[in-house]
């Protein structure tokens, strides 16, 4: 039968022995443990398992996140590049049909109905995926948002370290180092001004909106990172403080 400590008494030893072992019968294990000199005792032998239990699990977590978070990554970067592909062939398929009335390369609108598949497609991958990595990031933001600001902040755990006022304007760089050169004056938002809350409020509020929204999206990546949970209330939370903005630039 043998021990789950036969390789060494650590996470990386019991994650040897779990791999070789699979569901093994694990009675009398603490004894044969302790008659091979492993360990003195059955509880030190216990205390050795619940610790070295506790990293194995968090590793594997840890691997499943990561593997989620590349996807979702890699996915919205291909989006990115898909809208971007499209848009400049569109705009040299209307060049060409206002010179010659005509698209005479019937591949090229084959290669333009691709593109929309392989767009469509994408999308739905990141509305399917990014819930499961960060789901009140993109119940606050929408799967694709969500999946553009963990791309853009080179990671969930990044992102949650971030502080709102940096979420704030993450994807408006540019716009951020022409302003530190005292050039323009200091962007508003970046990424996060597709979000209705922020394009949607008048020009006068769109900073507040854009604060209010970036403040949300920072807890709510917080929570994915930390807890992982979804809870509901941070969108209740987010519509009352944009609705109180738009209501005092109403007024």
């Amino acid at each position: 039968m043998g021990s789950w400590f036969e390789h060494g008494t650590d996470a990386d030893s019991l994650e040897e022995s779990m791999e070789e072992k699979g569901g093994p019968d694990t009675r009398n294990m603490s004894a044969d443990a302790v008659e091979k000199g492993i360990f003195e005792t059955r509880d030190a032998y216990y205390d050795a398992l619940h610790e070295a239990t506790i990293e194995v699990a968090r590793r594997r977590v840890d691997e499943a996140v990561d593997t989620a978070e590349r996807d979702v990554v890699n996915a919205v970067r291909t989006l990115e590049t898909l809208n971007e592909q499209m848009n400049e062939l569109d705009e040299r398929g209307r060049d060409w049909e206002e010179d010659t009335d005509r698209v005479p390369v019937e591949e090229v609108k084959v290669a333009h109905e691709a593109l929309e598949d392989a767009r469509d497609e994408t999308r739905e991958f990141l509305e399917d995926r990014t819930p499961e990595l960060a789901p009140n990031l993109s119940n606050l933001a929408g799967p694709v948002l969500a999946a553009r600001l963990v791309g853009l902040a080179g990671g969930l755990d990044e992102l949650a370290r971030m502080p709102s006022s940096t979420v704030q304007v993450l994807g408006a760089e540019d716009a951020l180092f022409t302003h530190l050169r005292g050039d323009a004056p200091s962007p508003k938002h970046g990424a996060i001004y597709v979000h209705p809350y922020v394009r949607g409020t008048g020009a006068d509020e769109r900073g507040s909106a854009a604060r209010a929204v970036a403040g949300k999206l920072t807890i709510a990546a917080r929570i994915d990172r930390y807890a992982g949970d979804l809870r509901p209330e941070l969108a209740d939370e987010m519509d009352e403080k944009v609705e109180r903005i738009r209501e005092r630039g109403d007024g």
